[in-house]
């Protein structure tokens, strides 16, 4: 699978979440400081990685930051982007199993090596829910991205 990654920071954290992937046989993009010469800014290297699921150039994306929120916020500014931000195994699962997350948001303060392991091993093991109830759910969602923004009552 072709995973699109980003981080604000080349935390050791980041580097082994990359290795992790790898040794998975994951084909790994590189975005903000783990990419030298990109914006290493949280909001725009979470921007690129998200983009590229978006534009289906990868099938998911791992954005961290230093709490992991600011991440996940930029990402799921994309359209078609469904991000969450996972402190563990079971809310990693949960993700992508109800939601259908896209997106792995993860936080480089929090996040231990071996934590990480249990969470990218929920992400990659949960199946998208068939449920009725939770497929329209996220199709709920998917239809917030062709919204349009409610116009400023006048006074």
């Amino acid at each position: 699978m072709r995973i699109s990654v980003s981080s604000d920071m080349d935390e050791p954290v980041a580097r082994a979440l990359v290795g992790q992937l790898r040794d998975r046989g994951h084909d790994v993009m590189m975005y903000g400081a783990l990419s030298p010469g990109d914006d290493p800014q949280w909001a725009a290297c979470s921007e690129a990685a998200a983009r590229e699921v978006s534009a289906g150039r990868a099938e998911q994306a791992v954005v961290c930051c230093w709490t992991g929120t600011g991440a996940s916020i930029a990402a799921n500014k994309v359209p078609g982007v469904r991000a969450a931000l996972c402190t563990d195994a079971y809310t990693a699962d949960g993700a992508r199993r109800w939601n259908d997350a896209n997106v792995l948001a993860l936080s480089l303060r929090l996040t231990s090596e071996p934590l990480l392991k249990e969470i990218l091993d929920a992400w990659f093991a949960a199946e998208v829910s068939a449920d009725a109830e939770d497929r329209e759910n996220v199709a709920r969602v998917n239809r917030l991205d062709d919204t349009k923004p409610h116009s400023a009552r006048s006074q």
